[in-house]
């Protein structure tokens, strides 16, 4: 192979590598495991921060105090009447320890496929009540609060 062949190829095969990092994570209903989309829900959350979320499955804005603040006046208005408002739970259950019914919402990525997509009982979908980046937000605030074994804490991790 002459140099600049090389070269191009190299280049070609970390253009494609770097591609493939890229994907997106594959965000699945709670209940029935089908995929979930984003083409519908309230508009304006498709932010950087959902963004990044979408590629890491990691929250940006855990432990940001800012988002945290916001994040419980969005959980106040949108989920204190079935969780509690400090999530102790009250019809729904408690959010701030480590039982979950769905087991995933000790991930990032499953809390937020609860929020987004709903999931058994009452808990019906959120995303036409909040953007994908107001959910981010509530899910801070509610990280904020854990009381529960920081070895299940997978967002820690």
């Amino acid at each position: 192979m002459k140099p600049k062949t090389h070269q191009a190829a190299f280049a070609f095969g970390l253009a494609l590598a770097s591609l493939s990092a890229q994907a997106e994570i594959t965000f699945r209903h709670a209940v029935t495991g089908e995929t979930l989309s984003f083409e519908y829900g309230k508009p304006g959350g498709d932010t950087e921060a959902f963004k990044q979320f979408k590629q890491t499955g990691k929250n940006p804005y855990n432990g940001n105090a800012d988002a945290v603040e916001k994040g419980h006046s969005l959980y106040l208005t949108g989920c204190s009447g079935c969780h509690g408002h400090e999530a102790e739970g009250k019809l729904g259950p408690g959010l701030a320890d480590d039982y979950w019914t769905y087991p995933r919402g000790l991930t990032d990525v499953g809390l937020f496929e609860i929020l987004w997509g709903g999931a058994q009982g009452m808990m019906g979908p959120q995303s036409t009540n909040m953007n994908a980046d107001e959910m981010l937000k509530v899910m801070a605030w509610l990280r904020s609060l854990y009381k529960g074994d920081p070895a299940k804490a997978e967002w820690l991790k």
